[in-house]
């Protein structure tokens, strides 16, 4: 079972809205469906009919299943998948007066006249005759019935799944006619035909899903099943192991496989194997109105094999996954906007190579390459000159990549396949890959690179003269720049302290001896140890400091990172790690912080054995709430951190908190109460508003600080499982919860004690450790109207405020009462 965070788990939970209430509809040989014409189940639930892909407008239309009651099209089964009608002129779908099949006829752009185009494709033996009548049920199935004994079912959609999982559903094998219930992924966002990802039951036989890409190469695993729960919890192939699912598995003569029952059937959830190649779980949540994501397996989108097809390089930090390298463009931009990357990329420019080896192509550095796994070749080169002279001797090579190790000189032949962009934070390290490219790619993209001028002799001529006019006065000008820049990165100080130095990416790669010592990192780039020469009062002296290297506001104008950095470099407070200086030269940008010895709150607290006092805990608590709340009502703008956890709240050697990192911070205006953004931060500390769309207030910032009340209260992360107990040597483990949905129910029940961390031995302040459990269960509600201010939640924490037993947040209820 993936590591569900108590956002998502509360969100899961919220109740549904009552279904419209309908006829049962039914169909049969002398009523069938025809155009327009749907079908809706008892309970109004789902419906049956002919649907368009949303956004497609080539007049395609399907056989497909979807929610009767949710705004927007949720389309859980398709039936001609490969095969689309062109129209609904001449559509039906029927019970068929020969052999009593289910059918859809209609036009297809390859008939003039109507053909059958899908079928339920029963045998005659198997189909008793033209009596037979098709219905579609509460629970999504649309099942084929025996006119003469209803309850022979036939023929059922649960039985043919297409990319989505419903509750109810069974995945597997039919050991009998050994077919597989799996799931396979749209081919793009307006085309439900198989794609390439396929998840599906091991045909080995045993009892793990394993999720395929071409249904060839495995690039994901979910576990086995051990009799109770899933081995390893790596994953969920129906969603297994969370509250929502009761699940079983069966290994019979005629069928392995497994299915689900819901806990409560007001929750409506589906799965889905995405286009992507992720499989997610999705949950609605009435309030926002809006599909949530509960999980996703695997968890980095780029887990997914050959996501970005031949040559396309995937990026998880990056808005839209997959790019072409330079030199490369994609084999299809149509696709690339449908969210569609398996037809991958091509070369702008073919290769020039001869039969004898001699060739005028070259080679083109990508830096933090994960390497493709496939198709390898080794060589005996031992020099990456010898490597790269190996390979472009031979018209097959592709690539190269040389390692002085035991890696040795690696050669890659044909089309490469699964090219990851790995960063300097990534728990693997990347590679250098050299691709090759043409003689004319090369020189276009150096051109593209190079200084931009007219190529006409006289513009050149003229360029040469104006330079030489003005060789005087650059090299006076260079020299007083010189001057200027020097005396800035001097320390200064004005009236409140608040001064930038501007350093060269010289001056702080001597500072860090060229990047040597890295402390750390996250999705804004790198963190290096450096020392700096500071000169105040006429003494010089050396300062530690650590030097964040940016890597996603690489793309940002220089004229918006220094307004930014010039806003965050005037905040000055205790609680906050101060901003020393930057750099902005060219694409390297990098913030210069003051450092801090004892690292971040997640090192001191889940990193190692440490254990601090409950008195070191309740003061970064308190550090921590003055910060924030510093930062929403004590600037000349409000600022929303957007992304508080224990990573980015740093000790100094005092254990005094300094909230850091605020390359994801929102500024906003007096005047304005909320801000609409793009979704940001880390999955467990995200407000359910923020996931929901809806923009944001500072209440984001209330709603993770109370995430991390908990964590520091209790000693655990928010994502762990609580009561988790596993037998030695038989891999059968007890039933269990997430920590946050316990802990607010102690909250609330009165039994704060058993939230505390056990190793503090019950050394805590019983005050205190009440007052901090309330405050926490109070800044996660649901509703951000319900949530303190960061104001009163440091009143509370002081005790200059009474804090009452709070009520348990609405999504959580169910879960602990």
């Amino acid at each position: 079972m993936p590591l569900i965070t108590a956002t998502f788990l509360a969100l899961a939970l919220c109740f549904a809205p009552a279904p419209a209430v309908g006829a049962a509809a039914t169909l049969s040989a002398p009523r069938p469906l025809r155009g327009n014409d749907t079908l809706v189940s008892a309970q109004g639930k789902f419906e049956l009919g002919l649907f368009s892909p949303a956004g497609s407008s080539d007049g395609r239309f399907y056989l497909g299943i979807w929610y009767k009651n949710i705004p927007g099209q949720t389309v859980v089964w398709v039936g001609n998948r490969a095969s689309p009608l062109s129209g609904l002129a001449s559509a039906e779908l029927r019970v068929s007066a020969d052999d009593g099949n289910l059918e859809l006829v209609g036009r297809t752009s390859d008939s003039a006249s109507p053909v059958v185009v899908w079928s339920s494709n029963l045998s005659s033996s198997l189909s008793p005759g033209s009596n037979n009548t098709a219905e579609i049920r509460d629970n999504g199935n649309l099942a084929l019935v025996d006119g003469a004994n209803t309850s022979n079912v036939l023929w059922q959609s649960f039985d043919h799944p297409t990319d989505t999982y419903l509750p109810g559903a069974w995945l597997g094998e039919n050991k009998l006619t050994g077919e597989y219930q799996a799931l396979t992924s749209w081919r793009n966002a307006q085309d439900p035909a198989p794609g390439m990802f396929y998840d599906t039951l091991d045909p080995n036989g045993t009892a793990e899903f394993f999720m395929l890409w071409n249904r060839s190469r495995m690039y994901w695993r979910g576990g086995v099943w051990t009799g109770g729960r899933w081995k390893g919890d790596v994953g969920a192939a129906t969603g297994r192991g969370t509250n929502l699912y009761n699940t079983t598995f069966v290994d019979t003569p005629a069928f392995r496989g497994t299915t689900t029952v819901l806990a409560d059937n007001a929750t409506i959830t589906r799965l889905v194997l995405d286009l992507n190649g992720q499989k997610k779980q999705f949950v609605w949540v009435p309030a926002s109105r809006s599909w949530q994501l509960f999980w996703a397996a695997p968890t980095v989108q780029c887990d997914a094999y050959a996501l970005c097809g031949t040559f396309g390089v995937c990026n998880q930090r990056s808005q839209l996954p997959c790019r072409c390298p330079p030199g490369f463009a994609p084999v299809s931009e149509r696709d690339w906007t449908l969210s569609d990357w398996s037809g991958g990329c091509r070369r702008s420019s073919p290769l020039k190579c001869a039969h004898n080896g001699s060739t005028t192509d070259g080679f083109l550095a990508l830096p933090d390459v994960k390497l493709p796994d496939e198709p390898l070749a080794m060589t005996a080169a031992q020099s990456k000159a010898e490597c790269e002279s190996a390979c472009q001797k031979n018209c097959s090579c592709q690539a190269y990549a040389f390692s002085a190790g035991a890696g040795g000189c690696s050669v890659w032949h044909g089309d490469i396949r699964n090219l990851e962009q790995l960063f300097p934070d990534s728990s693997s390290p990347g590679s250098d890959f050299y691709l090759r490219l043409s003689q004319r790619a090369l020189q276009d993209l150096h051109s593209v690179h190079g200084k931009k001028g007219g190529t006409k002799l006289w513009l050149v001529f003229g360029i040469t003269l104006a330079g030489v006019a003005a060789l005087g006065a650059s090299v006076i000008l260079a020299w007083r720049i010189l001057l200027a820049r020097r005396r800035l990165v001097v320390y200064m100080e004005n009236e409140n302290g608040s001064s930038l130095a501007v350093y060269s990416y010289a001056d702080l790669r001597a500072a860090t001896n060229n990047f040597s010592e890295r402390l750390g990192g996250g999705g804004f780039g790198s963190v290096y140890r450096g020392v700096l020469k500071q000169q105040k009062g006429g003494n010089t002296t050396q300062v530690q400091v650590a030097v964040k290297k940016l890597e996603s506001l690489a793309r940002q104008g220089d004229k918006q990172f220094r307004a930014e950095v010039s806003t965050l470099g005037l905040i000055q407070h205790v609680n906050l790690v101060r901003l020393l200086g930057f750099c902005s030269s060219g694409d390297q940008k990098m913030l210069v912080y003051e450092y801090m010895p004892r690292g971040s709150l997640n090192g001191s607290f889940f990193g190692g054995n440490a254990c601090p006092s409950w008195n070191d805990r309740y003061c970064i608590m308190l550090g921590v709430a003055r910060g924030l709340t510093y930062l929403h009502d004590g600037c000349r703008e409000r600022i929303i951190h957007c992304d508080i956890k224990p990573e980015n709240i740093l000790l100094d050697e005092n254990m005094s908190p300094k909230i850091a990192d605020f390359g994801m911070a929102k500024l906003l205006g007096r005047d304005f109460s909320r801000a609409l953004t793009t979704m940001r931060g880390t999955i467990g500390y995200l407000a359910p508003e923020w996931i929901s769309g809806q923009p944001i207030s500072a209440k984001a910032d209330v709603y993770s600080f109370g995430m991390v009340l908990f964590e520091l209260i209790s000693g655990r992360r928010n994502s762990e499982r609580y009561g988790e107990v596993e037998a030695a040597g038989t891999g059968a483990r007890e039933s269990l919860t997430f920590f946050p949905v316990w802990a607010a129910g102690k909250v609330v029940e009165g039994e704060v004690g058993a939230v505390a961390d056990p190793r503090l031995h019950g050394e805590v302040m019983p005050e205190e450790l009440e007052r901090a459990c309330r405050v926490a269960c109070w800044c996660i509600q649901d509703e951000e109207a319900h949530r303190p201010t960061m104001a009163q939640v440091l009143q509370a924490l002081e005790g200059a405020i009474h804090v009452y037993v709070p009520p348990v947040p609405r999504a959580l209820q169910r879960l602990v009462t």
